[in-house]
């Protein structure tokens, strides 16, 4: 560069004397003018290199060779859709990540790797411990879990890197999601039922082993049901004493029975000396009459959809019993809808008296 920059001062230098003389020639210059004009021309050159070495500066003598830039080395893969094992069968996670590594120092004679590979294949691992230990069901958990082990740098087997993974992104199956939401709605509701068929079974032992055990249980409880009202419970004494005998597919007691008859208003049975029998005994009230009876006296009257409902209720405590005759009359009777049929699952009608 230095060169071509003289070359070229020397060149203008010779053209401009050139010109010079031409012009001095053709315009007559006294003779004094051409020693000036001579020293110009050999001092404006010297001027001029003076003057760009002292604006240049100092040029080093050697220069650093200069080398391309190393390419830059991939450390990271995009890992996609790799099925990875549950805790349960057939139930597998679907996982997605960003898979990072960086190499170990290794002595010349090591192989050649795919250190992608290598990566991948120990973040795989990692995550396959503890996918495996997992319930399908929480999915997002297990991925978040995922994100905090996958998220340190950590050796791979063999020791040539050390590998880690982020934007870790784990799912379900479509499929597979939709059947566990199927299998816990259906644990859902089967829980529900086993709840109410307790509560059900709970309030039939009662009735049963409790309020209508003997009529004398019967008549606290409905005394109690009635706000002590004396009253009502001597009036309906018969009836639960019928419907006692009813529930526990018994007859009604002696004591009693003049007191069934006075209700109903029939005469007493003449129990002194010198009376004689009547010529055929009155056929006694079944079960079914008696709980009809009852049914009557406490307003639940023929049409009511309670009725049917009650008795069949009824005919379920006495089947228990294993009095399977009695409670098909009472059922036959009354003839229940089969969807109130007596089952483990009958559910008494709000505001009936065993309620």
């Amino acid at each position: 560069m230095t060169t071509a920059r003289k070359t070229t001062t020397v060149f203008l230098t010779v053209l401009s004397g050139l010109l010079l003389s031409i012009v001095g020639l053709t315009q007559r210059w006294p003779a004094w003018v051409w020693p000036l004009l001579a020293v110009l021309l050999l001092a404006g050159p010297a001027a001029v290199f003076r003057i760009a070495a002292m604006r240049r500066g100092t040029v080093p003598v050697t220069f650093e060779e200069q080398f391309t830039a190393a390419p830059v080395e991939r450390t990271e893969h995009r890992v996609s859709k790799v099925v990875l094992p549950s805790m349960w069968a057939d139930y597998d996670f679907v996982f997605s990540a960003t898979v990072r590594w960086c190499l170990l120092d290794a002595p010349a004679s090591a192989p050649v790797l795919n250190p992608a590979g290598l990566a991948v294949d120990t973040v795989l691992k990692r995550a396959r411990a503890i996918t495996e230990q997992r319930e399908p069901v929480r999915a997002s958990l297990v991925e978040q879990e995922l994100s905090g082990a996958l998220a340190r740098m950590a050796p791979e087997t063999t020791g040539h890197l050390q590998a880690m993974a982020e934007n870790v992104h784990l799912v379900l199956g479509q499929q597979d999601q939709e059947r566990l939401d199927k299998l816990a709605e259906v644990r859902r509701d089967e829980e529900v039922w086993v709840h109410q068929r307790k509560y059900e079974q709970s309030r039939r032992r009662y009735l049963g082993e409790d309020v209508l055990k003997d009529t004398g249980s019967a008549v606290v409880w409905w005394l109690a049901r009635n706000d002590e009202h004396v009253e009502r419970t001597v009036s309906d004494l018969a009836l639960l004493a019928q419907l006692t005998s009813a529930a526990n597919d018994t007859e009604v007691p002696e004591r009693l029975k003049d007191l069934i008859s006075q209700q109903a208003g029939e005469p007493p049975m003449p129990d002194f000396p010198g009376t004689e029998p009547p010529a055929a005994p009155q056929p006694r009230g079944t079960a079914t009459t008696h709980l009809s009876d009852f049914l009557d006296s406490i307003g639940f009257t023929h049409g009511d959809v309670r009725r049917p409902m009650l008795a069949a209720q009824i005919a379920g405590l006495i089947k228990e019993q294993n009095r399977h005759e009695t409670a098909e009359d009472i059922q036959h009777h009354f003839d229940p809808p089969a969807s109130i049929a007596p089952d483990d699952h009958d559910v008494p009608a709000p505001g009936s008296p065993l309620a």
